[in-house]
Formats: structure tokens, C-alpha cells, sequence
């Protein structure tokens, strides 16, 4: 079998085949926008004094015109920034509840700070409240940046209310700039999709939002940072249960270096303002719901996606398909292994198609799964069959690693579970950015 395997050509053998975690739906359509895309949000992006260079955005806040719908999850890191407590607190510890503004500054993480970092985190909400007309309890806020120094508040005495004053349907661009720390671009991401056959005939809703994460990247909640918004009229308590089925299947299947934050946090708004006067409310078990976590999962497997392509130093994004499992559980275990693989991620650096690397990363992953029933194809190229060696064409392959995007597909032979994860390369840039990160 073995000589068999090592005789066959990449022609002889079909490549896999393999689901993605978000099925299609022809009432969805991505357009050009992000975090003001949906109707009743304002945004903006400002220096306020959190980052030495005059010339760099380090606020943004975002704005609903009234009261609305919220949802947030959260890390799971123990050593949680002040924030992230804060707003736990103001959703009522169940994750959902009332706001009206978000504000998030970078350059400074308010973590293992203490109880400084709490009033600081409190008295942001408190100054954010009074410029926009609202109770301190309806301001979520977030923090990105060096963890371990204290938040000062000054920046936001000063600049929160000349940002309140330049707030616009257009600054939603500007705001996804100024949450930046390592990241080079500016991630943003939106959908639209239609009310018809789900109880709101002629209605188009919208879903947008903002990134940031560039390293520091494997959540266990949701993401970075991040800020969505929506014009449909979602309750507070299905707005969470779309987010948190969201978060699983895309922020949380994200991973640059296996490291969580203290500071993740991802907000979902509401503001309904896209459904007629009077319209019911979206709630759990109905069919708009089932739509919108389609529409939701859309935008945040985008904003993922990117996140994942912009990771600190990367010069691919890469996507791990694993089907075959037995159980969901394996099918992550095994996909993470190879994600998180720096053996993994230095061979796609060096444009090499060693699938040993990926198979040593399976075979240590705790995932049950026999040798012989694995299958691995690296950009659409069987290299590996029933866990022995199919000879593949080398140049083909150095031609292959030129795309942006390099997918490698497992397949454990053991069940029908399947996941997708999404990772970049890692190169000699990742270590200079992290070697020089506070200097």
C-alpha cells in the first residue's frame, strides 16, 4: 500500500471536498460599510492623547440616536481588564441589556490595574454619559493596549466632548482606525437582508461593524475588540443568543499565536430603526432571528477573516478545514493543533508543503482518529491518503504557495463533524513587533 501511495500523481487522487461553517442565503448581500452602515448610529474617530503621536487616532466612539438593544461577550482570561468587568456589571452579568454609546481607546489596556482601573473604567462612562445625554450605565466602554498601566482620564475630559460634536453617519471608517494597535488595516465589515417572508415585507435591514486584532489572538468569547451594529429590531436577550452562536462559529475560530487577551469584547447594538413604527421586536425560536444570526455570522466570519489575514507580521492568511471527526470537540482539537502549529505556520512562511508537520499536529491534538483513515490536501493538492505519503508536484506547489490565501483540508475518517479555523503565517516580523512592543 505504502508503494502504491508513493506512486500515485496528484491527478490520480481527487482532492477534498469540505463544508464551510456558514451556509449561504440568498436573501443576504455583503456591501461596502462597517460599524454606521445601519441606520441610528453615529461614529468617530479622534486623538485624544492616549498615543504620543498627534497624527494617530486613539478614540472612537460610537452612538445610537436612542436607547437601545445590547449584547457583549466577553474573554475568559482570568486576568480580565478593568473594562471587561465594568461592562460584565452593566449587561447585568448575563450579557445583555440597554445602551446607548461605546467608547474605546487604544494605546492602554486598563488591565491588572486594580481598583484605580475600575473607578477610571466607571468615570469614562460617566464623562461619555454626560456629552451625550445619557446615564453612565448605558456606555459600554474598552481598552487595547500595553496591559499593566493605569488609564488616565484626562483624554477623555478633553477630547469625548469635541468627538460628540463631529459624531456623523459617515465616521465609522474613522472609528475603526482609531481601535488599531499592531493591526496595518483597518477591518470593517457589512450585510444587508431582506424582512420578506420573515415577518417584516418590505424591509431591509442592515448589520455592520469594526474590528481590531492583529496578535494576542485566540479568543474564548468572542474577539479583540470589537463593535456591531443593526437597524433590525432585535430584543436584548436574542441579540445575545445570535452573538454568541456568532462568536462560535467565527471570532472564536480565529487564532494568530494561541494567546487570549485580557481585554476581548465584542458588542452587538440594536437600534431597530429600519423596521416600521410599532413593528414586534425580533425574538428567540422565530424565523427573523434565524436570518439575522445568518446576517450576523456573515459580518463577524468577515471581520474575522481579516483579522486573522492581518495577524502581527503575516504575510498569508491560512484556513484549516477539518472534517471527519467523531465529535465537534475533536474536530476543534485537531483544527486548532495545526493552526497553532509554529512548525505548521513557519513551513507556509517558507512556501514548503510539508504535510508531515500537519500530520504531527493532528497526531498530538488529543482528537480520536486512526492514522490510517486521514486524508490532508494542501491548496487543493492531495499530499496525504489513509496516512500514507501521494506524490505531488513540487513546482505546482511553489506556484500554489503565491496566493493570498493558502487552505489546507484535513480529514480524520472518523464521523461527519467539520470545523474551519482561521490562522496567518508566521514569519521574522512577528518576533521584531513582540520584542519591540513596549520599546
Amino acid at each position: 500500500m505504502a508503494e502504491q501511495n508513493a506512486n500515485q500523481t496528484t491527478e490520480q487522487v481527487a482532492p477534498l471536498r469540505l463544508g464551510r461553517s456558514v451556509k449561504a442565503d440568498s436573501a443576504i448581500e455583503y456591501i461596502e460599510g462597517g460599524a454606521t452602515s445601519a441606520q441610528g448610529f453615529r461614529a468617530c474617530g479622534v486623538h485624544a492623547g492616549f498615543r504620543k503621536d498627534p497624527q494617530r487616532l486613539d478614540m472612537a466612539l460610537l452612538v445610537a440616536d436612542e436607547p437601545c438593544a445590547c449584547a457583549g461577550v466577553f474573554t475568559t482570561n482570568v486576568f480580565c481588564s478593568a473594562p471587561v468587568i465594568v461592562c460584565r456589571e452593566q449587561l447585568g452579568n448575563v450579557g445583555y441589556g440597554t445602551a446607548r454609546a461605546l467608547v474605546v481607546n487604544s494605546g492602554n489596556a486598563n488591565a491588572a490595574t486594580g481598583e484605580p482601573g475600575l473607578q477610571a473604567a466607571r468615570e469614562s462612562a460617566r464623562i461619555v454619559g454626560d456629552a451625550v445625554g445619557c446615564p453612565a450605565s448605558e456606555v459600554m466602554v474598552a481598552s487595547t493596549g500595553v496591559i499593566g498601566v493605569h488609564l488616565p482620564l484626562e483624554p477623555f475630559r478633553v477630547a469625548v466632548p469635541d468627538a460628540v460634536r463631529v459624531l456623523s453617519t459617515e465616521g465609522g471608517a474613522q472609528a475603526a482606525r482609531a481601535i488599531m494597535t499592531t493591526d496595518t488595516v483597518a477591518k470593517e465589515a457589512a450585510v444587508r437582508f431582506s424582512g420578506d417572508d420573515i415577518g417584516y415585507e418590505s424591509c431591509t435591514f442592515t448589520v455592520g461593524g469594526m474590528a481590531k486584532g492583529s496578535g494576542m489572538i485566540m479568543p474564548n468569547m468572542a474577539t479583540m475588540i470589537s463593535a456591531i451594529t443593526t437597524d433590525a429590531p432585535v430584543s436584548p436577550d436574542a441579540l445575545h443568543e445570535a452573538l454568541v452562536e456568532a462568536a462560535n462559529v467565527s471570532f472564536n475560530k480565529v487564532t494568530v499565536d494561541s494567546d487570549t487577551s485580557t481585554n476581548d469584547s465584542c458588542y452587538v447594538l440594536a437600534s431597530g430603526a429600519a423596521a416600521p413604527a410599532g413593528a414586534a421586536p425580533i425574538t428567540i425560536g422565530s424565523p427573523a432571528l434565524c436570518r439575522f444570526k445568518q446576517a450576523l455570522i456573515a459580518v463577524c466570519e468577515s471581520l474575522a477573516r481579516q483579522m486573522a489575514a492581518d495577524g502581527e507580521g503575516a504575510t498569508k492568511l491560512v484556513t484549516v478545514n477539518l472534517a471527519g471527526a467523531a465529535t465537534p470537540a475533536d474536530a476543534d482539537l485537531a483544527a486548532r493543533a495545526v493552526a497553532n502549529s509554529p512548525l505548521v505556520k513557519t513551513a507556509i512562511c517558507g512556501h514548503d508543503a510539508n504535510w508531515g508537520r500537519i500530520a504531527a499536529a493532528i497526531g498530538k491534538s488529543g482528537a480520536v482518529f486512526r492514522q490510517e483513515n486521514a486524508s490532508i490536501d494542501i491548496m487543493g493538492m492531495p499530499v496525504c491518503r489513509r496516512g500514507l505519503t501521494v506524490a505531488f508536484d513540487e513546482d505546482e506547489a511553489l506556484r500554489r504557495f503565491e496566493d493570498p490565501e493558502i487552505v489546507l483540508d484535513v480529514d480524520l475518517g472518523e464521523g461527519s463533524c467539520e470545523t474551519t479555523i482561521w490562522t496567518c503565517d508566521f514569519t521574522h516580523e512577528y518576533i521584531t513587533i513582540n520584542g519591540d512592543y513596549r520599546s
